[in-house]
């Protein structure tokens, strides 16, 4: 699920949200909204109460995965598309048939390190030809998409990589 930690004015509100934004939240816990991608609100309206997703932030000097969050609640229908003073709002979506949706995602750890965009775009590059678990990572495959599918074989692979030490 991809954020941006960095100040980015839209509309005169501030969209700055980061990992470290979620872990100061009650019970380190948010919604996840503002997805304004048919595809990309598929994936949420596919998430489960329990699964684990990676918080990457984007659009920032290093783009990377920062941490790990849990789904603590489904897809529901998204409020900001229902407010005209938000830059999500959309005028065509209605309180009786919405169209986008959001889940609440809880903090559940920083990885032991942060693992940029960068080293992984490596490991696909090599997995591609060799046939390694990051091959067809979404994160390439659907670059432009702010949530994205894993296996558990790729979600695996990457909690794999904090424990490398890369010095």
């Amino acid at each position: 699920m991809k954020s941006e930690p960095e100040t980015r004015m839209e509309k005169g509100v501030d969209m700055k949200f980061g990992i470290e934004d979620l872990k100061v939240q009650p019970n380190q816990t948010a919604c996840w909204d503002g997805v304004r991608n048919y595809q990309a609100r598929n994936f949420m309206k596919a998430m489960k109460v329990g699964q684990l997703a990676f918080f990457y932030h984007s659009n920032c000097k290093e783009p990377g995965v920062a941490g790990i969050v849990k789904i603590v609640k489904e897809a529901y229908a998204d409020h900001t598309q229902f407010d005209p003073k938000n830059p999500h709002y959309d005028s065509s979506s209605s309180p009786e048939n919405p169209r986008w949706f959001m889940v609440d995602v809880r903090f559940e750890r920083m990885l032991k390190r942060y693992i940029p965009l960068a080293e992984l775009k490596q490991i696909h590059q090599k997995h591609k030809t060799s046939g390694g678990p990051l091959q067809n990572l979404a994160l390439f495959t659907r670059a432009r998409l702010s949530v994205q599918p894993l296996t558990q074989e790729e979600f695996d692979f990457v909690v794999s990589l904090e424990d490398e030490d890369l010095s």
